[in-house]
């Protein structure tokens, strides 16, 4: 992937909008990139239905939660944005996720943060809209833990590999970072892990990555996902690389074992792909 010139990042109403703010500001200079900052929550009248059936008083306070929820989402991206030149606010879609969605296609990578389900924020969103963004909009994201500091990210990066498709288009959308690490680590599970890790040594050779260590791992079970935090926190990671797993059912979006245990329990940026 060449590196990314325009970046989403998404806004919503958590105390950890200011990181990414932060995080989009740093990545924009890295890759002389510009950041479009854009709130993205469920309007008040979807999380509180009963008060449509209301009177006209009950919808018009609904409307007041939504613009002062978006006037405090301004406030926090111009404090913390200040003297950025190349981030800029975009005022939030009308159809909420599915127009964040559609602007994400116009982007080459975005910026969201995990979801905390016991945050008093977390019924902003739907549960799964990082994946479901993910596959609607086809871009890779970085995604940033909702606790703890966040590192500069990029120095020591850990690759989940896997021969998918999703985990070859989260190496190809981590080339920016893999080509400057200062140390480039690799994982694979299974029978053809040590083969596999080989083949994808050859590729980011081409690439332009030359320090990257192997580990092959054992069995590809369903504790992968606690294994990979568990080796990225050994290794000092600041940044891993993976695919984003699971299937449509219904209207519900499935995650896969080892994706929804990395978006439940993530202690590191991870950069995604589905």
């Amino acid at each position: 992937m060449q590196t990314p010139k325009s970046i989403l990042l998404h806004l919503d109403s958590s105390a950890r909008t200011a990181e990414r703010i932060k995080v989009a500001g740093e990545l924009a200079e890295a890759f002389e990139a510009e950041v479009t900052g854009q709130p993205c929550t469920l309007s008040a009248l979807v999380r509180y239905p009963f008060a449509i059936e209301a009177a006209g008083e009950a919808v018009a306070i609904m409307q007041e939660i939504d613009k002062g929820a978006r006037d405090r989402m301004y406030a926090a991206f111009m404090a913390n944005s200040a003297g950025a030149r190349r981030l800029r606010w975009a005022e939030p879609q009308s159809d909420g996720p599915l127009g964040f969605a559609r602007r994400a296609l116009y982007a080459d990578l975005l910026i969201l943060g995990q979801r905390d389900r016991n945050g008093p924020m977390q019924g902003e969103l739907p549960g799964d809209f990082l994946p479901s963004l993910l596959v609607q909009s086809g871009r890779p994201a970085l995604v940033l833990p909702y606790a703890g500091p966040i590192r500069p990210i990029g120095r020591t990066v850990l690759v989940a590999w896997k021969e998918t498709r999703e985990a070859a288009r989260a190496v190809s959308a981590a080339l920016p970072w893999l080509r400057t690490a200062s140390r480039v680590h690799a994982v694979a599970y299974g029978e053809d892990a040590q083969a596999s890790l080989q083949d994808l040594q050859n590729y980011l050779r081409v690439q332009g990555v030359r320090n990257l260590e192997l580990h092959p791992g054992g069995g590809d079970d369903e504790s992968a996902g606690s294994r990979l935090l568990s080796f990225s926190a050994d290794l000092s990671a600041d940044l891993l690389v993976m695919g984003c797993y699971g299937h449509g059912r219904a209207r519900e979006w499935v995650l896969g074992g080892a994706t929804k245990s990395i978006l439940q329990s993530m202690t590191l940026p991870v950069l995604m792909s589905h």
